[in-house]
């Protein structure tokens, strides 16, 4: 996946309220940062389901970072 791409997902993670974040299952977090990403930076289809992959591969992580705030 590309690097910007992945640097855009981390910060629209570091920016975003660790009480939504927690506060989603699984499926909304992910719909939840596909749909936050895609409004800030418009990317294909075959990027948004990388994307939607990588980040259902990073959950436990996204929750953790959420925690530790």
């Amino acid at each position: 996946m590309n690097p910007q791409l992945l640097r855009h997902l981390w910060s629209l993670v570091e920016r975003s309220q660790s009480s939504h974040l927690l506060a989603l299952d699984d499926h909304g977090l992910v719909c939840w940062l596909l749909e936050q990403f895609t409004g800030q930076q418009p990317i294909n289809q075959a990027e948004t389901d990388q994307l939607h992959h990588y980040i259902r591969d990073k959950i436990p992580l996204i929750r953790d970072l959420a925690q530790e705030r």
